[in-house]
């Protein structure tokens, strides 16, 4: 049900492989993403993660044999099986490698809760996205936060509460997404923005994303001054700050350069 790839230059590739569900998932899915996450998070030679999905669309949600049985769970059963969710999805957001959705297709209820935990969101032109939850006397609750942050408090009002199916274009204008493309470009856009990300240094990649929920959303005060000055100073002095600076003034490729021409 999930496939987790890896290639030769660090771009491992998480897929959601049940097309005749439309990628669906349910609680052995939640816990193979969960598991999938944690070996992307442990093994140092992947560089970036791409979360994609086989068939026609990206991802319908929740499963409808799972709700099934959601429907006859205990309220104690009910928030284990949310938290084991929301588990999952807190694992992806806070990965410390850069994480690339790419998306097709229909993208709805928890599905936008993925989309919205990872860095850089491609989706294809003809991809659509719902938060349906309340159709079906539901709230889009372990998902909201991520949702919330990224398209924003006043699209998610209108959204969590009608239930309307959105564009791709409509995402691109909330934030939700960060591009859109004709279908038949989407791996071809995924490949650029994975060979931008491995030009980088791994260290200073994963420090800036780190960087971003550090300082998002908080006062500009004199202890996030004093904490935005310690984490350059850290990172000039670091093993790769010095290899980085060294190789600009040099005028060469640093280190983990990899020439993605040549490997090609």
């Amino acid at each position: 049900m999930i496939e987790l790839h890896k290639d030769p230059l660090g771009i491992a590739t998480i897929t959601l492989n049940r097309p005749e569900k439309h990628n669906a998932f349910d609680d052995h899915v939640i816990k193979q993403m969960t598991q999938a996450f944690h070996e992307v998070e442990s093994d140092d030679s992947i560089r970036v993660l791409v979360l994609a999905a086989q068939g026609k669309n990206f991802c319908a949600g929740a499963d409808l044999q799972w709700m099934k049985r959601m429907a006859t769970y205990s309220y104690e059963e009910n928030l284990n099986d949310a938290r084991e969710l929301a588990e999952m999805l807190k694992t992806l957001n806070f990965l410390t490698k850069p994480t690339i959705a790419r998306v097709q297709g229909a993208a709805f209820g928890g599905a936008v809760g993925l989309v919205s935990c990872c860095d850089i969101v491609v989706a294809a032109d003809t991809a659509s996205f719902c938060l349906s939850e309340v159709k079906v006397g539901l709230i889009p609750a372990t998902i909201s936060p991520y949702v919330i942050a990224a398209m924003g408090e006043r699209a998610a009002r209108r959204y969590f509460i009608s239930a309307e199916r959105f564009s791709a274009q409509t995402a691109l204008e909330t934030g939700m997404v960060s591009e859109v493309c004709a279908h038949d470009e989407l791996d071809q856009r995924v490949s650029k923005l994975c060979q931008q990300i491995l030009l980088n240094s791994p260290a200073a990649t994963q420090a800036s994303k780190k960087l971003v929920s550090t300082v998002s959303k908080q006062a500009i005060s004199d202890e996030l001054i004093e904490t935005t000055s310690q984490a350059i100073a850290e990172i000039r002095t670091s093993a790769e700050g010095q290899e980085g600076l060294s190789a600009f003034i040099e005028k060469r490729s640093p280190a983990w350069f990899i020439d993605i021409k040549e490997r090609d």
